[in-house]
């Protein structure tokens, strides 16, 4: 049995996994999906001193309380920083980590680093005019169910109605706040890529490649948008547990 620690990207909460968690948990492994403080059920806890350390932290407090060992830690988009500082502070208790389509932070980055340049100004306008100057409200100025039709892919309509009641602002220091990755044993611990060709960004491309030619790295393609858990969740399911059994093999 493993113990998988799915972790939410901005906006979203721990409920974006919704359909993911019964996938893992009929093959007898065991799913936990932590909220990040301010998002989700916990949006009435975010205040501007909320920073990408803080879910670094949030993360860690649930490995260390539940004292789980041999942890496949997974982080999508925004959340690729957060497993990865998790990662630096507690490689003992992780046996893998895994990317989906998700940013890969490299020590005293932040995500706000990689925000293409001109992106930046109406982002941060955003923060100034709708988030009281400390929160991202949505990605760009497109109403959300325009984007997440359009851009995400989610095109069923309970989906989509479902998705946007939950999405919630996030602290702006998520993705301003840098990542400490100075742990050796966290550079050692096995990865993989999971690339979702079906949402065009230069980014996350570039941490494909980069993966495919590195021995510490798996590289997998997944026929799907950016929110797989929700658009494809059995695709995704297939491929977790297909890494659970190379855990096992001898």
């Amino acid at each position: 049995m493993a113990v998988f620690v799915l972790v939410h990207p901005g906006w979203f909460g721990g409920w974006c996994w919704k359909k993911l968690v019964p996938l893992l948990e009929e093959h007898g492994h065991r799913v936990q999906t932590p909220t990040l403080t301010g998002l989700g059920e916990r949006c009435h806890l975010a205040h501007p001193g909320v920073v990408m350390q803080t879910h670094v932290d949030d993360v860690v407090n649930v490995l260390t309380y539940e004292d789980h060992r041999e942890v496949i830690l997974l982080g999508t988009s925004s959340s690729g920083a957060v497993v990865s500082g998790v990662a630096d502070r507690v490689p003992e208790r992780i046996s893998q980590l895994v990317y989906v389509d998700a940013f890969v932070l490299e020590n005293g980055q932040a995500l706000w680093d990689l925000i293409p340049p001109h992106r930046r100004p109406p982002m941060e306008a955003l923060v100034e005019t709708e988030g009281f100057g400390w929160l991202l409200p949505r990605f760009s100025a497109e109403p959300w169910e325009q984007f997440a039709r359009q851009a995400w892919q989610v095109t069923d309509e309970a989906d989509l109605s479902w998705m946007l009641a939950r999405l919630r602002p996030t602290p702006f220091g998520h993705y301003t706040g840098p990542v400490r990755l100075v742990n050796p044993a966290a550079g050692r611990l096995p990865r993989t890529y999971i690339r979702c060709c079906r949402w065009p960004n230069p980014s996350f491309d570039r941490y494909a490649q980069a993966a495919s030619q590195d021995p510490c790295w798996r590289l997998l393609q997944l026929e799907s948008s950016h929110l797989p858990y929700i658009t494809n969740p059995h695709e995704l399911a297939s491929m977790l547990l297909d890494l659970t059994a190379r855990q096992d093999a001898p």
